[in-house]
């Protein structure tokens, strides 16, 4: 079997659990039907989990069931989003118009704070409503125009990107600004406002320039006021699925944008990321490596096998390269071993370092990976099949 047969084996599985299993369970079991909006688990009996819920994930939600029409599910994708999207606006948006961190179960605010990485959220999903309900495109966008405005006014830093709060706080980071990133793509997409594509130029830059180590070309974590390398080991920290997803997302600017450089950069970050944070035993990225390749935490979180996905399958697409179809099928290999649960539809999250996983609920923040690798796995299958 080729690579691409293998890897085209591999998302009709993928698909099909999506498809099958998993929108349906997240639905029928994971929205709470009675108050709004969506549980954060669905422990591995199946049954809802309820309890406190974090501002950055019922947007994930949102976007998964606007990405369900497009991936071909039946269900009532629309209401389901029409539904995550009443409950969001109406229980996490504060008067200012940012979206504060947690409420109770019963819609109370636990936590008013605005981080940025919460707001970055906010701006993608409303982006995936305003292409997936046309009809809400001006009542969302008019939302995030907001947002962002009030973003510019109360966080910009002096030479680019944002501060995650007001006033600065230590250490500034760049996984917020990779969210903020692929709102501003979403956006572009389904909008001709030029502010989206000029705040993914000025974070492309600020990845290329800023966050990308130069002899190794992995992307940093964290870092002091003035964009440095935070002190110690935290500003050595390299997340091998932040190398993926951020590679996977300067690919799409680099074209976007005709950088080559940026292309260029991507691929080695992938190639890095493939190289060095992949447990070959476990066939899985592991969580985290510090800036001269050593391990950091061999634990394994389901997400970054997505990102190994993403990254792989438009890196086959730009280069036409076979081996990136292998990568690619590696990656869905792995992911598959996160998915194998009782209850069809459901996965587990972290895969540790002697072959086992913690055993505990399925966490719904998770939903958004599996399906945005999804997703982006079908389009290249499909165009390379065309």
């Amino acid at each position: 079997m080729t690579a691409f047969a293998d890897a085209a084996r591999l998302r009709d599985r993928l698909k099909t659990w999506a498809l099958e299993a998993a929108y349906p369970l997240w639905w029928e079991t994971g929205a709470d039907h009675v108050k709004g909006g969506f549980f954060e688990k669905i422990d591995l009996d199946g049954q809802p989990v309820d309890g406190p819920r974090r501002g950055r994930v019922l947007p994930r939600q949102i976007f998964s069931y606007a990405l369900a029409g497009e991936l071909g599910w039946t269900g009532p994708w629309r209401e389901a989003v029409a539904h995550g999207l009443a409950f969001y606006l109406k229980a996490y948006r504060r008067p200012d118009g940012l979206f504060r961190a947690l409420i109770g179960p019963n819609g109370e605010s636990l936590d008013d704070t605005a981080d940025l990485y919460d707001q970055a959220f906010a701006l993608f999903a409303l982006a995936a409503v305003a292409k997936a309900l046309p009809d809400r495109k001006a009542e969302t966008k008019a939302i995030a125009v907001h947002l962002l405005e009030k973003l510019r006014a109360e966080r910009k830093h002096p030479l680019a990107g944002f501060h995650l709060s007001n006033p600065p706080t230590t250490p500034l980071q760049s996984n917020p600004h990779m969210h903020l990133f692929e709102a501003m793509l979403a956006w572009n997409e389904v909008d001709d406002d030029p502010s989206w594509r000029a705040l993914a130029d000025e974070i492309g830059g600020l990845a290329l320039t800023k966050f990308t180590h130069a002899e190794s070309g992995q992307i940093r974590e964290f870092f002091d006021l003035d964009w440095n390398p935070a002190p110690g080991v935290e500003g050595r920290i390299c997340e091998p699925g932040h190398q993926f997803e951020w590679g996977w997302l300067l690919l799409r600017w680099g074209r976007l944008a005709d950088r080559d450089d940026a292309i260029v950069a991507a691929l080695k970050m992938i190639e890095a990321g493939e190289a060095h944070g992949v447990d070959l035993a476990r066939g899985v990225a592991v969580n985290a490596l510090l800036d001269d390749y050593s391990i950091h935490d061999n634990s394994a979180r389901l997400w970054p096998q997505t990102e190994r996905i993403k990254a792989s399958v438009l890196a086959a697409q730009i280069t036409g390269e076979a081996r990136w179809w292998d990568m690619a099928a590696a990656g869905a290999e792995g992911l598959m071993t996160y998915l194998r649960t009782p209850v069809p539809g459901l996965w587990r999250d972290k895969y540790q370092a002697d072959e086992t996983f913690v055993e505990e609920p399925a966490p719904a923040s998770s939903f958004y990976h599996i399906t945005c690798a999804i997703a982006e796995f079908d389009r290249a299958v499909s165009a390379a099949q065309a």
